[in-house]
């Protein structure tokens, strides 16, 4: 059954504080530069490890934070005078268990216990996860943002976006399987199909997109076939939002893929220009599908 649309409060005007927790990747820097460019001093909470260095200077305040310190992060913000915040970035598991004092850090405190208690036993999917974090923000006083709203001209738009073009059995097999990759969306399945001549190669599920690319490199020596990615139904803006970059062009450029199709305004598109550029180079078409009319 298809996740509750999640009605999201509107961005407040500038010059109203932004909170932003920001794990890794380039995703927060753009987000801060963003916020700055609209007028809205950010406040950021860098959780621990995981967030870029260029970060810090981008912002009015920044303070780094445990990644399972929930109940931390609303107080943080709360005291800077944050009543919206924004949430982005990847954490890599692996650099918790890296530094033994570093883990200590990362010990859950009591708000994100009783969250976990609350919310996660029985279901540990991102957007249950995303949900109880909401949750306890809000009962600080902090809302979640949609984390799109700081970069609109970094969402796939609809139409061909390359100067490539899809070829004709390109543009078939997108239409073909588009209504398919609606219903794995729905059913929370994966975010992407691999599809060439009207056959399914692959179907992203837990290993992601860039690992189910280097799957469908190694089923399927022809070349050209097609990656169709979009967002999970109802999936929460507040964090829950496919990307795409530079790596996955490049990923796609050396399994042999010929065109990737994206859910216009839906998936972000992580340096849009420059991912453009060397789909180009490649010969890759990169097209913004529109959303179905319900």
């Amino acid at each position: 059954m298809a996740a509750a649309l999640t009605i999201l409060p509107d961005p407040p005007p500038p010059p109203t504080a932004i909170g932003l927790i920001a794990g890794g990747g380039k995703l927060p820097l753009m987000v801060a530069r963003g916020l700055r460019r609209a007028g809205h001093p950010v406040h950021a909470l860098g959780l621990s490890r995981q967030y870029e260095p260029e970060l810090p200077p981008l912002c009015s305040s920044f303070r780094e934070v445990g990644v399972l310190r929930v109940g931390t992060w609303g107080r943080a913000l709360a005291k800077t005078g944050v009543r919206h915040a924004i949430m982005v970035g990847k954490v890599d598991k692996a650099k918790l268990m890296h530094d033994p004092l570093r883990l200590l850090q990362n010990i859950p405190d009591l708000r994100t216990v009783v969250a976990w208690y609350r919310h996660l036993r029985h279901d540990r999917r991102s957007h249950v996860l995303l949900t109880a974090i909401a949750d306890e923000l809000d009962r600080c006083g902090v809302a979640l943002l949609d984390s799109t709203a700081p970069i609109p001209d970094e969402l796939a738009t609809v139409g061909v976006m390359t100067k490539t073009r899809p070829s004709v059995e390109q543009r078939a097999d997108i239409e073909f399987v588009w209504p398919l990759l609606t219903q794995t969306l729905r059913l929370d399945i994966g975010q992407a199909i691999a599809v060439r001549e009207r056959d399914v190669i692959a179907v992203e599920a837990v290993e992601g997109t860039d690992r189910m690319i280097h799957r469908v490199g190694q089923l399927c020596r022809a070349k050209g076939w097609t990656l169709c990615k979009g967002a999970r139904a109802g999936h929460d803006r507040r964090a829950d939002v496919p990307t795409v970059g530079v790596k996955t062009i490049e990923n796609l450029a050396e399994a042999g893929g010929g065109c990737l199709a994206l859910a216009a305004g839906d998936v972000i598109m992580l340096e849009k220009q420059r991912v453009l550029e060397l789909a180009d180079d490649h010969g890759i078409a990169v097209v913004g599908v529109p959303p179905v009319p319900s």
